[in-house]
């Protein structure tokens, strides 16, 4: 089921709603994309199960359909046969992983190729990146956020920040806390963290890697960040996010952020 401005809607159409009662219990799955889940909790789909969709509507999923659990911070999540993804981006991201558990990452991948989007986000990755929950008003501080996302593995002064920027350290210090209330330093580590998140679930590297990959350096400072910012540290993350892929249940549980 597809959303859009007017797509909470069809919530209210009952023929609508019947078909979907209808229909539904006859297919091997149902996904909705943005406002498509208040569709989908009308019918009942979602009572019980956990969801999302886009964040601006998500309190108002919450309070009509008090049945479900909406987390909004999610760009797509599974629970049981019922897909539900945060928007039209997220959507894409959806469509991937159900290539995926059809076909296999191979043709998932390929699919992701010619469209020529990343293969693919997890579900559980954030809809809200840091960089944008910082909200730095100035395009220059914006720009030093950038080219920290691009040199993590790198060390990351605030000397460093403000000449990638052109401003000089104290300047760019008051600057940076000025308009997003945070340091520069916990802003890295919060990218940092960001970053490592993908790694971690997907198994295949060593956590030591994962730190020294991603820059935090040694494995006991990217778990202080985590337990900081996610409230358990990655070795948890990684051992849900293999329990999970083998129940099929949505990953990261824990460390949602709202």
């Amino acid at each position: 089921m597809v959303g859009g401005p007017e797509g909470q809607a069809l919530e209210r159409d009952r023929r609508t709603v019947a078909l979907l009662e209808n229909l539904a219990p006859r297919t091997r799955r149902v996904a909705s994309v943005c406002t498509g889940a208040f569709l989908l909790a009308a019918a009942g789909l979602l009572d019980g199960r956990k969801a999302t969709t886009h964040w601006r509507y998500a309190a108002a999923l919450q309070r009509r359909f008090p049945k479900l659990r909406v987390d909004a911070d999610r760009i797509f999540i599974k629970d049981g046969n019922i897909w539900t993804a945060a928007g039209i981006t997220s959507g894409i991201d959806l469509a991937l992983a159900l290539i995926e558990e059809d076909f296999g990452a191979g043709l998932s991948k390929a699919v992701a190729k010619d469209l020529v989007v990343y293969h693919r986000r997890p579900g559980a990755q954030s809809q809200f990146s840091t960089i944008l929950e910082l909200e730095p008003a100035s395009g220059r501080i914006k720009d030093a956020l950038s080219f920290a996302r691009e040199h993590l593995h790198e060390p990351l002064t605030v000397e460093r920040l403000a000449g990638a920027v052109c401003i000089g350290a104290r300047q760019f210090a008051r600057a940076f806390v000025n308009e997003t209330g945070e340091t520069p330093a916990k802003a890295i580590e919060r990218l940092r963290a960001e970053a490592a998140i993908p790694l971690i679930e997907k198994g295949t590297e060593p956590i030591e890697s994962v730190a020294r990959s991603v820059g935090f350096g040694d494995v006991e400072r990217m778990r202080r960040a985590f337990v900081r910012i996610y409230g358990q540290p990655p070795q948890s993350l990684r051992r849900a996010s293999r329990l999970n892929a083998r129940s099929g249940s949505p990953a990261m549980g824990g460390a949602d952020r709202a």
